[in-house]
């Protein structure tokens, strides 16, 4: 039997319609036509998408779970995800839930550097989470950024990051400020023994993605940020492949807008795409993430995978230093913890708090 794809949707509906929804479901994310008029046995056997469970979830919506054909994909991340949910996307009562991948997709390696790999750059010792924060607010000079960097860098920690609105504006220009933020945070490591990691955001199409890529690269920078929704999920997945001893840290701007569940999509598809570590809203923070999501999303981005390494959670979205032992006690020492605006608040202040930040994590009793 063809290799199938387990793939789990929600619907809303009621009982007495529910499987012939569940079954327009199937038929429209395989065939798109009327399967009555197919005689093409290859077709009608191997690729015409089947309905294998309905689940009444009591509350108005069904969880439909559809085996679909691997090879209708192509092992192609676009193609896979138009196979997933290109055209019912755009019906408003149905969500992309989940979807347990066959043994035999290929053509996805998943984060080359991951957790380890990270540890490694930043000279951080396992046992513990790592720390970040990231460049803020957008229209600063790179001069400006660089001097947050420089003092963030002091501070101690692992890693600092573009804000994700950061690009190759003309106030603050990608060759430059990169390269600037890149030399203030290499004196910072200079003068503290440090190991501290600059990420900046990588933007435009991709060949502008490679040249940023190569800027980088060429001023010392070993890990970058890039937001694969708005890159598109080709273009990053081509990116991450070419430029292999580069670490991506994966930014969720514009993962809301698909109704795909976060812990699929930030979890498992941009983890299989190569993202080393997955940035995602913390609950009880600006955005509105539950506690299950969350934990659901963690547990994708590290969960045993044959052939795919794991990606570090990196929980943010208005996180605050208060609030440091509750984020650890719910995600262990198995995560990245970024702090950004709560953290530059600090002002004259930013080394000394970074350094409290800094120690919170490494002093924190993991269980």
């Amino acid at each position: 039997m063809a290799a199938r794809l387990k793939v789990t949707y929600r619907l809303r509906g009621d009982a007495e319609t529910i499987a012939a929804r569940a079954q327009a479901l199937a038929v429209e994310q395989s065939v798109e036509m009327p399967v009555d008029v197919i005689d093409d046995a290859f077709v009608l056997s191997d690729v015409v998408g089947r309905v294998e469970a309905i689940e009444d979830r009591g509350d108005g919506g069904f969880d439909v779970r559809i085996g679909l054909a691997l090879a209708t994909t192509g092992c192609e991340i676009g193609q896979l995800l138009n196979m997933l949910f290109g055209n019912s996307s755009i019906h408003d009562d149905v969500t992309l839930c989940d979807v347990a991948f066959p043994a035999e997709l290929s053509g996805f390696a998943g984060p080359r550097h991951g957790p380890p790999g990270l540890r490694r750059l930043a000279g951080a010792e396992q046992g513990r989470a790592l720390t970040c924060s990231a460049l803020k607010p957008q229209g600063l000079s790179p001069k400006a950024l660089a001097d947050l960097a420089g003092r963030l860098a002091r501070g101690g920690l692992d890693y600092i990051k573009d804000d994700h609105g950061l690009a190759d504006q003309a106030y603050s220009p990608f060759a430059e400020r990169a390269r600037a933020c890149a030399t203030e945070v290499a004196a910072a490591n200079a003068a503290t023994g440090g190991r501290t990691r600059y990420l900046p955001s990588l933007s435009g199409d991709l060949d502008q993605l490679r040249r940023q890529a190569d800027i980088a690269r060429s001023v010392g920078i070993e890990a970058v940020l890039i937001a694969p929704m708005i890159l598109g999920l080709p273009s990053a997945h081509a990116l991450i492949r070419e430029f292999p001893d580069l670490a991506f840290m994966a930014h969720p701007a514009m993962a809301g807008a698909s109704r795909i569940a976060p812990p699929l999509l930030l979890g498992k598809l941009f983890r299989m795409i190569g993202a080393d570590a997955v940035v995602f809203p913390n609950h009880g923070g600006r955005f509105g993430y539950s506690p299950a999501t969350c934990r659901d999303l963690a547990h994708a981005a590290l969960a045993p995978w044959p052939g795919i390494r794991p990606a570090m959670p990196v929980p943010a979205g208005g996180m605050r230093l208060d609030r440091v032992a509750e984020m650890l006690d719910f995600y262990g020492s198995d995560c990245m913890l970024l702090i950004g605006g709560n953290l530059l608040a600090a002002g004259d202040r930013l080394v000394e708090e970074s350094r409290a930040f800094v120690a919170a994590v490494r002093d924190h009793s993991y269980r």
